[in-house]
């Protein structure tokens, strides 16, 4: 029996369903909730970091780029209230090796040993670095393949005072006549 042919769709039927895709496509993604401990025995959940932005950085210690990353997400992780990053190494020799690499390399935010099962958590990472930013409500906003800057994560996240400014900015100081 042969099959039935596929109904043809209309030039505005077309553009429709091509204009719901475009708008999937710029939505964030809701994301699954990861969870797993880093070096210091602390768990680490999507779901515990509500109101914060989330920066998940997939590295490895012979990860040249990953290197040149360093400096920048540390300052963003000190200086950011509102973003936690978390830094997954991966193809590590050995635990000793990464708590070396993050020390002499001033890594200032949570390292992780990274596995099977917490890579499966986010999907297979295929280059090093990659990097997740989830928004404050969760929702994963950008999937980044290769060196990421401090310039390319702040285009993502909302324009923000340190905790003194916002104040002065509320309520400036008049000027001394």
């Amino acid at each position: 029996m042969p099959l039935p042919k596929p109904l043809p769709l209309r030039r505005g039927a077309f553009w429709c369903l091509a204009a719901m895709l475009g708008l999937l496509a710029t939505t964030p993604l809701a994301a699954a909730d990861f969870s797993f401990h880093d070096r210091e025995g602390k768990l680490h959940r999507l779901s515990d970091y509500r109101g914060k932005w989330v920066l998940v950085n997939f590295w490895a210690t012979w990860c040249t780029p990953c290197l040149s990353e360093i400096p920048e997400l540390s300052n963003l992780h000190d200086t950011r209230q509102d973003l936690v990053v978390i830094g997954i190494a991966l193809h590590y020799k050995s635990a000793k090796v990464v708590d070396q690499f993050s020390e002499a390399h001033g890594i200032t935010y949570p390292v992780v040993l990274g596995n099977k099962s917490i890579e499966q958590q986010f999907g297979k990472v295929a280059v090093l670095p990659t990097s997740y930013l989830y928004n404050s409500v969760g929702d994963l906003e950008m999937v980044h393949r290769g060196e990421l800057t401090q310039a390319m994560i702040e285009t993502y996240l909302p324009k923000y005072l340190p905790q003194k400014n916002r104040v002065q900015a509320m309520h400036p100081t008049p000027p001394i006549p």
